[in-house]
């Protein structure tokens, strides 16, 4: 929650940590230790990518590999920004920003190794066919490809032949779609039984500014998320062995 410290200043209150703090000192107490990581972290929290670069350079030149960085801070770095969101102390905005300057991070490792890091597992995301409406899609995607998904991104106002011919090209573990009209989100329920009928089951995870738990849940493969961060959380939990009536469980609280 907001606050307002003795010289008027707005900061937050962060329960779990029981104290209250600006988001600047709530990050500076999940650093690393390790000098040569440390400026990197505080970088990404920052969302400064010419910052995460002159600290990757350090790093490799101080005989880190490349790609183990990605996991080694570069993953390390944003997690302590996502955990921050999920406790409340920073904001979406920040969250974009961070994640912006994880994946120059990510690209500038790629470049200095000529490897490219084992992704967890591949998405593919799209807007509802007739919805121009693609904030909410690229946010879903920029925090997917954060958290370690390769993203493909069939971008907005996608028909849903080509949503169905993604599928079956790409074979993604999970599809997610948004939409921010009422008169687009049914485009979701023709994906759905297009990929029942073609025998393709995966979670088809929704959301927008049109859609709503009850919608979602009368397709079979759809799994509601309110907010785009649940995008990857509902990833992870995949990869843990959730089918979608446990992500329904899980996530269908609303």
């Amino acid at each position: 929650m907001l606050i307002v410290d003795k010289e008027g200043i707005l900061i937050r209150y962060n329960v779990k940590m029981e104290k209250s703090m600006t988001p600047e000192e709530a990050a500076a107490e999940l650093y690393p230790k390790d000098e040569l990581y440390k400026p990197i972290a505080e970088a990404i929290f920052e969302g400064e990518e010419d910052d995460v670069i002159e600290g990757l350079e350090a790093a490799i030149a101080a005989g880190k590999d490349p790609i183990a960085l990605i996991d080694d801070i570069l993953m390390v770095g944003m997690k302590i920004v996502t955990d921050l969101y999920d406790q409340g102390v920073i904001f979406l905005p920040n969250v974009m920003m961070s994640a912006d300057a994880m994946l120059e991070g990510i690209e500038f490792c790629k470049s200095e190794s000529g490897a490219s890091p084992v992704t967890k597992g591949k998405i593919v995301v799209h807007v509802a066919e007739g919805d121009v409406h693609d904030i909410g899609k690229s946010i879903v995607a920029a925090l997917l490809r954060a958290a370690g998904y390769e993203v493909v991104d069939l971008g907005r106002d996608c028909p849903v032949d080509e949503v169905i011919e993604a599928v079956k090209k790409e074979k993604p573990m999970m599809l997610t779609g948004t939409a921010l009209m009422t008169t687009t989100m049914y485009a979701f329920k023709e994906v759905n039984d297009r990929l029942v009928e073609g025998g393709l089951s995966l979670p088809f995870q929704c959301g927008g500014g049109a859609v709503n738990q009850d919608f979602v849940g009368t397709y079979s493969l759809g799994v509601y998320g309110e907010e785009a961060a649940d995008a990857p959380k509902m990833a992870d939990a995949i990869l843990a062995g959730a089918d979608i009536a446990a992500l329904r469980t899980r996530f269908h609280t609303h």
